[in-house]
């Protein structure tokens, strides 16, 4: 396949380039020069007024809660997503599996026509929620990426004496493991220090999250005389979810030890639990990605994450971010932190992308590309996505 005439954001610094050609070659970003000359069978598409930027990634969802939508718009954190008492565990646990199925499989299709072609899940249920989603995903050109857990939860006591991940639910454990990507924790609270350290032996991805609460920071150290982000660093994780309250001190341990951090703004206004702090986390050293997180609260929307993150930064901590630097937390970060050949338009690189209209009512004239598709570009601004050189959204 060879894209003309397209404009587009390249490398991992997401250069604009007003006009260049595209070879795609099976899955991949094969060649880009402003001039490349046409071979025999090639596929040849004009882009001309269209501007391709790299396939958006939603690092941290929750698709298992989309027949929850809106449930619980008045209740408090826990009384939401508890993983224990919450009422997001009585909504799945009481849902039948086609139902469930059929609502993941919703979002999904939602997600692509939002130009996200990769999606982080933290999947409930133990395997047969794992199973569940990989149903749910067997014919979707979406690229999921399933991180499992066993639903083990110790009560305050027995976290308190420091009680080993029981013997009984090892096999559970490597069973779950072998059907999806790796491990996504509800957090360190509801864990002993030793099941958190023996999570962090499987050599697949390992993610928890971390300090999204002031209930949930100021338990860790009156329970356990250390911050929730300590104790999540237990797991070795490969990133750590929100850090809305981490100290300065977290996140400069999270920039040593980590490959990042997932914030979700929306998230985390949603349930008035306040905006993570870019800017000192940009300041520590933290590569930072972007996720949407639960479907009962939020729709899994990059755009609109992307717009709220800059806004209320601005509004709240007067810090003004580089629109660049938000978009590459959509794409780019999510690649580094995943540690895939996602996120960039590069020799390489898988192709996944995004076809924008230069033209749309909400984004012509384009002085800014990058304030544009911060601030305004939307679903409807979309005219295709692709995943792995495949059109799986409208075609050009």
């Amino acid at each position: 396949m060879l894209i003309k005439n397209v404009s587009a954001l390249l490398d991992e610094e997401l250069d604009f380039v007003s006009k260049t050609d595209i070879r795609i070659n099976k899955n991949l970003f094969k060649k880009i020069h402003p001039e490349i000359n046409s071979e025999k069978n090639d596929q040849i598409i004009d882009c001309e007024g269209l501007l391709l930027i790299p396939g958006l990634i939603n690092a941290h969802t929750h698709i298992g809660d989309s027949i929850g939508k809106d449930f619980t718009l008045d209740s408090s954190v826990d009384q939401r997503i508890h993983p224990v008492f919450g009422a997001k565990t009585r909504i799945l646990k009481n849902t039948s599996k086609e139902n469930l199925t059929s609502f993941m499989r919703n979002t999904c299709h939602s997600m692509i026509r939002k130009g996200i072609t990769t999606f982080v899940d933290f999947r409930e249920g133990g395997i047969d929620g794992v199973l569940l989603l990989k149903k749910a995903l067997s014919d979707l050109p979406i690229r999921g990426i399933i991180l499992g857990r066993i639903e083990f939860y110790p009560d305050d006591d027995q976290i308190k004496k420091n009680v080993p991940f029981p013997n009984q639910l090892k096999p559970d454990l490597e069973k779950i493991l072998t059907k999806c990507d790796g491990l996504g924790i509800s957090g360190a609270n509801e864990n002993s220090s030793k099941a958190l350290k023996y999570y962090s032996k499987t050599s697949k991805l390992r993610a928890i999250h971390s300090s999204e609460t002031r209930q949930s920071t100021s338990k860790s150290k009156k329970d356990l005389g250390l911050s929730e982000t300590t104790r999540s660093l237990y797991v070795k994780p490969h990133f750590l979810i929100h850090m809305t309250y981490a100290s300065e001190t977290d996140l400069l341990q999270t920039a040593k030890k980590t490959r990042g951090i997932v914030v979700c703004p929306r998230a985390n206004s949603a349930l008035a639990e306040g905006i993570p702090d870019i800017e000192l986390m940009k300041k520590t050293g933290c590569t930072l990605a972007l996720g949407t997180d639960n479907v009962m609260i939020n729709s899994p929307d990059i755009f609109r994450e992307m717009d709220f993150l800059w806004k209320t930064t601005m509004g709240i901590h007067k810090k003004r971010i580089d629109p660049k630097e938000i978009l590459k937390m959509a794409t780019v970060n999510g690649g580094k932190i995943l540690n895939k050949k996602i996120g960039i338009i590069g020799s390489g690189k898988i192709a996944d992308c995004v076809f924008l209209d230069k033209h749309a009512l909400d984004l012509e004239p384009m002085h800014n590309p990058y304030a544009a598709i911060v601030h305004r570009a939307s679903e409807s601004t979309i005219k295709a996505v692709m995943i792995g050189g495949k059109f799986v959204y409208n075609k050009i």
